[in-house]
């Protein structure tokens, strides 16, 4: 569990608070060039910032720039798609007999896809993306 478990956590979540407020702000200053501009280019600064945070500060990384950005793209990617997959099933299965609205149903999706997100992300650039050598 020690193995899991290391001083790594608080810094990566520091680095998503920051590139999620650094989203944020882009996609709100930039809103002026439509909602996929805007998202777009919010969401890519915020990735590109997790890279260097996470690969500097996070797990001091000695793994080649573009090795290692291949391997950030890979695991963000299926990360993405395995959280959200996850998360509509367990939603369904969770929330499904609440009568809730389906639209509030969708929204508790998303919150707990990005949960799963984040904790299969973290385990990922950990042991994947930023992996320690020997």
């Amino acid at each position: 569990m020690a193995k899991l478990i290391d001083n790594s956590i608080p810094k990566f979540l520091l680095v998503g608070v920051g590139n999620t407020l650094l989203s944020m702000a882009l996609m709100f200053l930039l809103e002026g060039l439509g909602y996929w501009p805007s998202t777009a280019i919010a969401y890519v600064a915020g990735a590109v910032m997790s890279f260097f945070l996470n690969r500097h500060f996070t797990f001091h990384s000695q793994e080649t720039l573009f090795r290692s950005a291949v391997k950030f793209t890979i695991n963000v990617a299926v990360c993405y798609v395995a959280a959200y997959a996850l998360a509509q099933p367990i939603a369904g299965w969770v929330l499904g007999s609440t009568g809730m609205e389906p639209v509030w149903q969708e929204r508790l999706t998303k919150l707990g896809g990005m949960a799963l997100y984040t904790l299969l992300n973290y385990f990922g650039q950990r042991f994947f993306a930023f992996q320690k050598k020997g």
